[in-house]
């Protein structure tokens, strides 16, 4: 139990992590898609293809191994940080810009008529819509996200899976180890489940909504 419990905070700290850039990443990218800037939108564009085109566990080798190979050194904390964030800015990438054009064109027209300045406009009008409308797939993201840390083993981090993976090995023990591995992704995703359930529900009910 103490080493599936240091592995649990070791995935919770490094998908946090990876999380809290991914959005930074996607907020980004979904705004350049959305207002259209020249080029930018073409390099985002290229970014979410190959990102979403191309599983985890290649981009953790190829940053882990590939980087030092050019003079750019890493660790595997890093490297797993730096992955998780490549591959969930395409993802949260989507989720926000699917929200922003989810905003219908009107709301616009009509606040910049009530003489709404570009900001105000997206903070008072687009945002409060967009956030909510995109909150189902942002949640969906965060569990997949965290689900996906269980590739770190490959590059030698003692996450749950290499946890698991190492008890097996040493003590032949499969069924006891895989159930606590199961065990411990449910006390980390169970609860944001249920919380992204419950803040859909909530802002749905506060009229932003379907």
């Amino acid at each position: 139990m103490p080493l599936y419990q240091k592995a649990a905070i070791l995935t919770i700290r490094l998908g946090i992590l990876g999380i809290v850039f991914s959005i930074l990443i996607g907020l980004i990218c979904s705004f350049a898609l959305y207002y259209q800037i020249p080029i930018v939108k073409r390099i985002v564009a290229i970014y979410i293809e190959i990102s979403r085109n191309t599983p985890l566990l290649v981009q953790l080798f190829f940053i882990y191994y590939g980087l030092p190979k050019i003079g750019i050194p890493t660790n595997a904390e890093i490297c797993g940080i730096a992955g998780l964030s490549f591959l969930g800015g395409s993802y949260m990438s989507e989720a926000f810009r699917s929200g922003l054009e989810a905003v219908d064109k009107v709301q616009l027209e009509s606040a910049q008529s009530l003489g709404m300045n570009r900001f105000q406009t997206m903070r008072y009008v687009i945002l409060p819509q967009a956030v909510s409308i995109s909150i189902p797939a942002f949640m969906a993201n965060v569990i997949f996200l965290l689900k996906e840390t269980s590739v770190f083993s490959a590059v030698s981090l003692m996450d749950l899976m290499f946890t698991t993976k190492d008890l097996i090995g040493l003590y032949y023990k499969t069924t006891e180890s895989l159930f606590l591995l199961v065990v411990f992704y449910l006390i980390i995703l169970l609860p944001i489940s249920i919380f992204g359930s419950l803040l859909e529900r909530r802002v749905r009910y506060a009229g932003f909504g379907d």
